[in-house]
């Protein structure tokens, strides 16, 4: 058996007439009907019952048609995997994220780019929000950025991190007896922060413009741990996630009311067209992170 053969079967039982077959697969009639007969005596039945103006289905034909069908959409599923591999080869791939996390992007584009050397990266920083804009425009195929408790409309993601953000201060802050802080009460204290655009920055900002609230932010590190180390040595109140500050023995943490949150995730737009590339680098990137899962609170 031919693949021709199946694809001129199934367009005769589709189309109920030779003729419109014959077009539809752009041959002469004469080689759709031959080979309909070759197909015939290698099966040992007659798969058309011709005696009709309208060409019917013998109970062999409708036994063959779906095997013939699965045949086919086979072939094609096979050639999409080439062609698709084929881009994959010659694509490119652009990624964004925030300054600070704690995702190992470089490890991920380290794995990728040994799978599929030939493929052209670009790894660029910006804020959420223009990463965000990236995203939805198609300039960026995947980006690592802060957001709220819902996803942006036409983006997937991945969980990076989703802690409290608290505030923290050195051992001998007048706050030291304090178990909670207000975000209101950080206007007459300098606040140590990570640059603008980084996820917990991006979510502290967007708190105190909610609120009215203008803090001062004094000092910026480009690590929470960073920050920490500044707090400890009474430089002000450092805005941290929570992981990074109960771990310091020197500083004495505040839960923020209300509460903040550092979301990060590692998004990709659900809208529009995805290459291979940008596929197979998602699906890498959600196999890391299933695996060793976000930092939560």
């Amino acid at each position: 058996m031919e693949l021709r053969q199946f694809e001129y079967f199934v367009a005769v039982a589709e189309e109920a007439n030779f003729t419109r077959a014959a077009e539809r697969v752009h041959v002469a009639q004469p080689a759709v009907s031959a080979q309909i007969r070759h197909l015939e005596r290698e099966l040992g039945q007659q798969l058309f019952d011709r005696s009709r103006r309208a060409v019917r289905l013998t109970a062999a034909g409708e036994a063959v048609l779906p095997h013939a069908r699965a045949a086919l959409a086979a072939v094609a599923a096979a050639r999409t995997a080439v062609e698709e591999l084929g881009e994959l080869v010659r694509g490119a791939v652009v990624v964004g994220t925030v300054t600070a996390h704690d995702f190992d992007m470089a490890g991920l584009l380290a794995q990728f780019h040994a799978a599929h050397p030939l493929v052209d990266i670009t790894l660029t920083t910006d804020e959420s929000d223009a990463l965000l804009d990236g995203l939805h425009s198609g300039r960026l195929d995947a980006a690592i950025v802060s957001v709220g408790a819902a996803l942006p409309a036409g983006l997937d993601a991945e969980v990076v991190t989703d802690q409290r953000i608290v505030a923290a201060v050195a051992g001998d802050h007048p706050w030291r007896r304090r178990r909670t802080v207000a975000l209101r009460d950080l206007v007459d204290h300098p606040v140590i922060a990570l640059p603008a655009g980084a996820g917990i920055r991006h979510q502290f900002d967007h708190a105190c413009r909610a609120a009215g609230v203008a803090a001062r932010v004094a000092f910026e590190a480009s690590t929470p741990h960073a920050l920490a180390e500044l707090a400890e040595r009474g430089l002000g109140v450092a805005v941290l996630p929570e992981s990074v500050a109960f771990t310091r023995t020197a500083l004495h943490p505040l839960p923020i009311t209300p509460e903040l949150r550092g979301r990060l995730v590692f998004a990709w737009r659900t809208q529009g067209p995805m290459s291979p590339a940008a596929r197979v680098l998602v699906e890498m990137a959600r196999r890391r992170l299933r695996v060793g899962g976000p930092a939560a609170s």
